[in-house]
Protein backbone atom coordinates (compact mmCIF):
# COMPACT_ATOMS: atom_id res chain seq x y z
CA UNK A 1 0.00 0.00 0.00
CA UNK A 2 1.05 3.69 -0.70
CA UNK A 3 2.61 5.32 2.39
CA UNK A 4 0.29 7.99 1.63
CA UNK A 5 -3.54 6.50 1.18
CA UNK A 6 -5.80 9.32 1.10
CA UNK A 7 -7.59 10.62 -1.91
CA UNK A 8 -5.66 13.66 -2.44
CA UNK A 9 -2.56 11.31 -2.97
CA UNK A 10 -4.40 9.15 -5.81
CA UNK A 11 -3.92 10.05 -9.66
CA UNK A 12 -7.17 11.82 -9.66
CA UNK A 13 -6.91 15.19 -11.28
CA UNK A 14 -3.36 14.66 -12.14
CA UNK A 15 -1.67 14.41 -15.63
CA UNK A 16 -1.30 10.98 -16.25
CA UNK A 17 1.24 9.03 -18.53
CA UNK A 18 -0.92 5.97 -19.44
CA UNK A 19 1.31 3.01 -19.05
CA UNK A 20 0.49 0.06 -21.31
CA UNK A 21 2.71 -2.54 -20.06
CA UNK A 22 1.63 -4.57 -16.74
CA UNK A 23 2.46 -2.68 -12.57
CA UNK A 24 -0.03 -3.70 -10.00
CA UNK A 25 2.18 -0.84 -8.37
CA UNK A 26 -0.70 2.07 -9.70
CA UNK A 27 -3.17 -0.01 -7.84
CA UNK A 28 -4.33 2.90 -5.11
CA UNK A 29 -6.12 1.03 -2.03
CA UNK A 30 -7.87 3.97 0.21
CA UNK A 31 -9.13 2.37 3.51
CA UNK A 32 -12.94 2.48 4.05
CA UNK A 33 -12.63 3.47 7.91
CA UNK A 34 -12.13 7.05 7.80
CA UNK A 35 -15.41 7.60 5.93
CA UNK A 36 -17.13 5.26 8.12
CA UNK A 37 -16.35 7.19 11.69
CA UNK A 38 -18.07 10.06 10.27
CA UNK A 39 -21.14 7.94 9.68
CA UNK A 40 -20.90 5.97 13.37
CA UNK A 41 -19.65 2.94 11.89
CA UNK A 42 -17.29 0.18 13.33
CA UNK A 43 -17.10 -3.50 13.63
CA UNK A 44 -19.19 -5.33 13.51
CA UNK A 45 -20.26 -3.68 10.56
CA UNK A 46 -24.05 -3.21 10.79
CA UNK A 47 -24.30 -4.55 7.16
CA UNK A 48 -22.92 -6.96 4.27
CA UNK A 49 -22.55 -6.11 0.93
CA UNK A 50 -19.97 -6.37 -1.78
CA UNK A 51 -18.84 -3.36 -4.58
CA UNK A 52 -19.77 -4.98 -8.40
CA UNK A 53 -16.74 -3.42 -10.89
CA UNK A 54 -17.84 -4.02 -14.20
CA UNK A 55 -14.75 -2.92 -16.60
CA UNK A 56 -15.28 -2.30 -20.41
CA UNK A 57 -12.22 -1.47 -21.75
CA UNK A 58 -9.69 -5.14 -21.12
CA UNK A 59 -7.50 -5.98 -23.20
CA UNK A 60 -4.02 -7.97 -23.65
CA UNK A 61 -2.18 -10.13 -26.40
CA UNK A 62 -2.52 -13.57 -26.73
CA UNK A 63 0.84 -16.13 -26.94
CA UNK A 64 1.10 -15.40 -30.98
CA UNK A 65 0.93 -11.28 -30.24
CA UNK A 66 -3.23 -11.19 -31.58
CA UNK A 67 -5.57 -8.55 -29.55
CA UNK A 68 -7.87 -9.97 -27.10
CA UNK A 69 -10.86 -8.35 -25.31
CA UNK A 70 -13.19 -9.64 -22.87
CA UNK A 71 -15.76 -7.34 -20.56
CA UNK A 72 -14.34 -8.05 -16.98
CA UNK A 73 -16.70 -8.30 -13.35
CA UNK A 74 -14.59 -7.79 -10.07
CA UNK A 75 -16.92 -8.33 -6.86
CA UNK A 76 -14.87 -6.98 -3.76
CA UNK A 77 -16.82 -7.69 -0.15
CA UNK A 78 -17.71 -4.45 1.83
CA UNK A 79 -15.30 -5.92 4.63
CA UNK A 80 -12.58 -5.34 2.72
CA UNK A 81 -10.12 -2.77 4.39
CA UNK A 82 -9.68 -0.77 1.07
CA UNK A 83 -11.55 0.95 -1.39
CA UNK A 84 -9.25 0.83 -4.94
CA UNK A 85 -9.40 4.52 -6.50
CA UNK A 86 -10.99 3.93 -9.92
CA UNK A 87 -8.44 6.04 -11.88
CA UNK A 88 -5.57 3.68 -10.42
CA UNK A 89 -7.70 0.63 -11.68
CA UNK A 90 -8.28 2.39 -15.11
CA UNK A 91 -4.47 2.74 -15.48
CA UNK A 92 -3.66 -0.90 -13.72
CA UNK A 93 -6.52 -2.54 -16.46
CA UNK A 94 -4.79 -0.19 -19.38
CA UNK A 95 -0.87 -1.54 -18.37
CA UNK A 96 -2.04 -5.40 -19.92
CA UNK A 97 -2.51 -3.74 -23.49
CA UNK A 98 0.84 -4.57 -24.81
CA UNK A 99 1.36 -7.49 -22.60
CA UNK A 100 1.32 -11.60 -24.34
CA UNK A 101 -0.79 -13.79 -21.90
CA UNK A 102 -1.00 -17.29 -22.48
CA UNK A 103 -5.48 -17.51 -21.90
CA UNK A 104 -8.01 -15.80 -20.34
CA UNK A 105 -7.67 -17.72 -16.96
CA UNK A 106 -4.19 -16.66 -16.67
CA UNK A 107 -5.05 -12.98 -16.69
CA UNK A 108 -7.45 -13.43 -14.42
CA UNK A 109 -5.56 -15.00 -12.01
CA UNK A 110 -3.26 -12.37 -11.63
CA UNK A 111 -6.27 -9.74 -12.19
CA UNK A 112 -7.63 -11.65 -8.88
CA UNK A 113 -4.11 -11.23 -7.14
CA UNK A 114 -3.40 -8.07 -7.46
CA UNK A 115 -6.85 -6.84 -6.71
CA UNK A 116 -7.18 -8.71 -3.50
CA UNK A 117 -3.64 -7.67 -2.24
CA UNK A 118 -4.69 -3.60 -2.87
CA UNK A 119 -8.25 -4.65 -1.38
CA UNK A 120 -7.14 -6.68 2.05
CA UNK A 121 -9.79 -9.62 1.00
CA UNK A 122 -10.33 -11.54 -2.10
CA UNK A 123 -11.77 -10.04 -4.82
CA UNK A 124 -13.63 -12.63 -7.46
CA UNK A 125 -13.27 -12.02 -10.94
CA UNK A 126 -15.48 -13.15 -14.00
CA UNK A 127 -14.25 -12.77 -17.62
CA UNK A 128 -16.65 -13.04 -20.60
CA UNK A 129 -16.58 -12.07 -24.00
CA UNK A 130 -18.48 -9.19 -25.14
CA UNK A 131 -21.74 -10.49 -26.53
CA UNK A 132 -25.45 -7.95 -26.60
CA UNK A 133 -27.00 -11.55 -25.42
CA UNK A 134 -24.84 -12.25 -22.05
CA UNK A 135 -25.21 -8.26 -21.38
CA UNK A 136 -28.73 -7.31 -21.75
CA UNK A 137 -29.98 -4.18 -20.27
CA UNK A 138 -32.45 -4.14 -17.42
CA UNK A 139 -34.17 -2.07 -15.26
CA UNK A 140 -33.90 -2.49 -11.71
CA UNK A 141 -36.91 -3.69 -10.18
CA UNK A 142 -39.31 -1.56 -8.04
CA UNK A 143 -41.50 1.47 -7.88
CA UNK A 144 -40.09 4.45 -9.41
CA UNK A 145 -40.49 7.49 -6.84
CA UNK A 146 -39.16 10.22 -9.58
CA UNK A 147 -42.38 10.62 -11.13
CA UNK A 148 -43.45 12.42 -7.38
CA UNK A 149 -45.26 15.64 -7.78
CA UNK A 150 -43.13 17.80 -5.69
CA UNK A 151 -41.27 21.08 -5.27
CA UNK A 152 -36.99 20.56 -4.40
CA UNK A 153 -34.79 23.13 -3.49
CA UNK A 154 -32.37 21.25 -1.33
CA UNK A 155 -29.05 19.79 -3.15
CA UNK A 156 -27.03 18.98 -0.63
CA UNK A 157 -25.15 18.24 1.56
CA UNK A 158 -27.64 15.26 2.25
CA UNK A 159 -30.32 15.75 4.93
CA UNK A 160 -31.23 12.10 6.40
CA UNK A 161 -34.16 14.34 8.37
CA UNK A 162 -36.89 14.30 5.36
CA UNK A 163 -36.71 10.34 5.76
CA UNK A 164 -39.37 8.83 8.08
CA UNK A 165 -41.67 6.29 7.60
CA UNK A 166 -45.46 5.20 9.06
CA UNK A 167 -44.70 2.57 12.28
CA UNK A 168 -48.48 1.73 11.66
CA UNK A 169 -48.33 0.51 8.25
CA UNK A 170 -45.68 -2.33 7.78
CA UNK A 171 -44.87 -2.96 4.07
CA UNK A 172 -42.54 -4.94 1.54
CA UNK A 173 -41.37 -2.95 -1.12
CA UNK A 174 -38.31 -1.72 -3.30
CA UNK A 175 -37.96 1.60 -4.24
CA UNK A 176 -36.38 2.94 -7.18
CA UNK A 177 -34.49 6.07 -8.56
CA UNK A 178 -32.36 7.52 -11.02
CA UNK A 179 -32.04 10.74 -9.87
CA UNK A 180 -29.29 10.02 -7.55
CA UNK A 181 -26.04 11.74 -8.17
CA UNK A 182 -23.18 12.55 -6.26
CA UNK A 183 -19.58 14.49 -7.15
CA UNK A 184 -15.76 12.87 -6.87
CA UNK A 185 -14.44 14.03 -4.06
CA UNK A 186 -11.27 15.16 -5.28
CA UNK A 187 -11.82 16.40 -8.84
CA UNK A 188 -15.08 17.59 -8.04
CA UNK A 189 -16.22 15.49 -11.41
CA UNK A 190 -20.56 14.09 -11.41
CA UNK A 191 -20.90 10.47 -10.75
CA UNK A 192 -24.88 9.66 -12.18
CA UNK A 193 -26.05 6.75 -10.46
CA UNK A 194 -29.71 4.65 -9.84
CA UNK A 195 -30.40 3.41 -6.95
CA UNK A 196 -32.46 1.17 -5.44
CA UNK A 197 -33.99 0.54 -1.73
CA UNK A 198 -35.69 -2.83 -0.55
CA UNK A 199 -37.20 -3.19 3.02
CA UNK A 200 -39.77 -4.82 4.61
CA UNK A 201 -40.92 -2.68 7.73
CA UNK A 202 -42.84 0.42 8.48
CA UNK A 203 -43.26 1.83 5.15
CA UNK A 204 -41.23 4.86 4.32
CA UNK A 205 -42.25 8.32 3.03
CA UNK A 206 -41.49 8.57 -0.58
CA UNK A 207 -41.45 12.26 -0.93
CA UNK A 208 -39.31 12.65 1.77
CA UNK A 209 -36.97 9.82 0.53
CA UNK A 210 -36.44 11.36 -2.81
CA UNK A 211 -35.76 14.92 -0.98
CA UNK A 212 -33.26 12.92 0.55
CA UNK A 213 -31.25 11.40 -2.10
CA UNK A 214 -31.91 14.60 -4.92
CA UNK A 215 -29.64 16.02 -1.63
CA UNK A 216 -26.69 14.06 -2.48
CA UNK A 217 -26.37 16.23 -5.96
CA UNK A 218 -23.62 18.33 -4.33
CA UNK A 219 -22.24 16.06 -2.11
CA UNK A 220 -18.59 14.89 -2.39
CA UNK A 221 -17.73 11.73 -1.70
CA UNK A 222 -17.03 8.07 -3.08
CA UNK A 223 -19.68 6.14 -4.79
CA UNK A 224 -19.29 3.22 -1.60
CA UNK A 225 -19.04 5.93 0.89
CA UNK A 226 -22.48 7.22 -0.46
CA UNK A 227 -23.94 4.22 -0.45
CA UNK A 228 -23.18 2.98 3.23
CA UNK A 229 -24.45 6.87 4.32
CA UNK A 230 -28.41 6.03 2.58
CA UNK A 231 -27.80 2.33 4.06
CA UNK A 232 -26.94 4.08 7.87
CA UNK A 233 -29.40 6.92 7.29
CA UNK A 234 -32.41 4.53 6.14
CA UNK A 235 -31.92 2.31 9.15
CA UNK A 236 -31.86 5.06 11.16
CA UNK A 237 -34.87 7.17 10.78
CA UNK A 238 -37.15 4.26 9.60
CA UNK A 239 -36.37 1.10 11.37
CA UNK A 240 -36.72 -1.42 8.71
CA UNK A 241 -36.95 -5.22 9.42
CA UNK A 242 -34.96 -5.55 6.78
CA UNK A 243 -33.21 -3.48 4.27
CA UNK A 244 -30.81 -3.50 1.18
CA UNK A 245 -29.54 -0.34 -0.92
CA UNK A 246 -28.16 -0.82 -4.16
CA UNK A 247 -26.66 1.92 -6.38
CA UNK A 248 -25.35 1.43 -9.80
CA UNK A 249 -23.55 4.10 -11.16
CA UNK A 250 -22.77 5.26 -15.10
CA UNK A 251 -19.22 4.27 -16.08
CA UNK A 252 -16.18 6.71 -16.43
CA UNK A 253 -13.51 5.63 -17.63
CA UNK A 254 -14.46 2.35 -18.74
CA UNK A 255 -15.49 1.43 -15.45
CA UNK A 256 -18.39 1.34 -13.61
CA UNK A 257 -18.91 1.00 -10.03
CA UNK A 258 -22.13 -0.97 -8.25
CA UNK A 259 -21.88 -0.80 -4.51
CA UNK A 260 -24.83 -3.29 -2.43
CA UNK A 261 -25.21 -2.86 1.11
CA UNK A 262 -27.64 -4.98 3.23
CA UNK A 263 -28.88 -6.28 6.56
CA UNK A 264 -28.84 -9.76 5.55
CA UNK A 265 -26.62 -11.74 3.89
CA UNK A 266 -27.10 -12.12 0.18
CA UNK A 267 -25.60 -12.40 -3.39
CA UNK A 268 -26.89 -9.69 -6.09
CA UNK A 269 -27.15 -9.46 -9.31
CA UNK A 270 -25.62 -7.74 -11.78
CA UNK A 271 -28.25 -6.15 -13.67
CA UNK A 272 -26.80 -3.60 -16.41
CA UNK A 273 -28.56 -0.61 -16.68
CA UNK A 274 -29.52 1.96 -19.73
CA UNK A 275 -27.14 4.32 -18.95
CA UNK A 276 -24.68 1.70 -17.94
Amino acid sequence: MPAMSTPEHSPLGKTTVYADRYDPSLLFPIPRQAKRDEIGVSAPLPFHGVDIWNAYELSWLDARGKPRVALAEFRVPAASPNIIESKSFKLYLNGFAQERIDDAQALAATLRRDLSAAAGAEVDVHLSEPSARAHAVVDLEGASIDALDIDIDDYGPPKSDYLHADAGEVVEEALVSDLLRSNCPVTGQPDWGSVQIRYRGPRIDRAGLLRYLVSFRNHNEFHEQCVERIFVDVSRHCAPQSLSVYARYTRRGGLDINPFRASVASTPGNPRGARQ
